[in-house]
């Protein structure tokens, strides 16, 4: 198994002007200690339910630019991209630069957004889910389509149209960045990472039985589209205390559960304001015992 970082607080010790040089040692940290992803969160405000949204938060993929400039073999991508934040033929284009800039190491993270209060407060259209899913499908069928050099005609669905998909400099992964579905939804959610996706991100804490679930509702879907369930990448975002309370043994024994499951990649979150002197602490113990799983 393998251990990314997710950057989800940048509210740290020496404020605003510490943001860009803490980021920067810690992409640099996470890489020296074999981490092998790298993600921040996508949102304009922070989330009120972690801290005030008065708090720092920095746009995603100027945040991944600044950090393409700073490593060299992370994974770079939001952890999750909300399909109402930008128009999904720019979101294609950002990505392909992303990609590009990086020499290849842009990831797709996305999903169907949910913070209102971030929309309402800037002004950004907040349509009912079931119309945040529609538009997610016709986002992922677009960015394919941008990063098919081969296609560069109209696009014409229900809520976007576009009369050239043309991106070029088209990525450099091959065939295309990996795409991330982010979220635990049964029916809509599930059904498009079996439809769409290169990777799935769950949410994992210490007992794995939920994320089983969700992944037997994942291998139906895959059935259902005459799909091989084993060619999606399986990820969780970690929320348990293991970590945070300093037992490196109770986390590794609980990643051991996911890792039966077919759990390939773990997202851990920092605790405390500096991810980078946490993750040189934390990272240097669990990355070697992490791979042996």
């Amino acid at each position: 198994m393998e251990l990314g970082l997710h950057v989800f607080y940048f509210n740290y010790e020496g404020g605003d002007t510490a943001i860009a040089p803490t980021l920067a040692r810690t992409g640099q940290v996470a890489e020296a200690v074999g981490l092998t992803w790298l993600s921040v969160m996508d949102h304009y405000f922070q989330m009120d339910r972690i801290a005030p949204a008065e708090q720092p938060m920095l746009e995603g993929y100027t945040t991944l630019g600044y950090l393409a400039g700073q490593t060299s073999s992370l994974e770079l991508g939001l952890l999750v991209t909300g399909v109402t934040y930008r128009n999904p033929g720019l979101l294609a284009k950002i990505v392909a630069t992303l990609d590009v800039l990086s020499a290849g190491r842009a990831v797709l993270g996305i999903g169907a957004a949910w913070y209102d209060r971030e929309h309402h407060g800037l002004g950004v259209p907040f349509p009912p889910v079931a119309e945040r899913f529609e538009r997610l499908e016709e986002t992922l069928q677009i960015c394919r389509q941008m990063w098919d050099p081969d296609q560069v005609g109209p696009y014409e669905g229900r809520h976007y149209q576009l009369a050239e998909t043309l991106c070029q400099p088209a990525p450099l992964s091959q065939p295309h960045p990996p795409v991330l579905i982010g979220g635990m939804g049964e029916r809509k959610t599930l059904r498009l990472v079996a439809q769409y996706a290169d990777a799935c991100n769950l949410f994992g804490g210490a007992d794995p039985t939920d994320v089983a679930h969700r992944l037997d509702v994942l291998r139906r879907h895959c059935d259902d589209v005459g799909r091989d369930e084993s060619t999606i990448r399986k990820t969780i975002l970690y929320q348990g205390g293991s970590l945070a309370s300093g037992d490196v043994d109770a986390f590794l024994s609980e990643m051991a559960g996911y890792a039966r499951l077919g759990i390939e990649q773990v997202m851990v979150m920092p605790s405390g304001d500096r991810p980078d002197d946490w993750i040189e602490k934390v990272g240097g113990q669990v990355v070697p015992r992490l791979a042996e799983l």
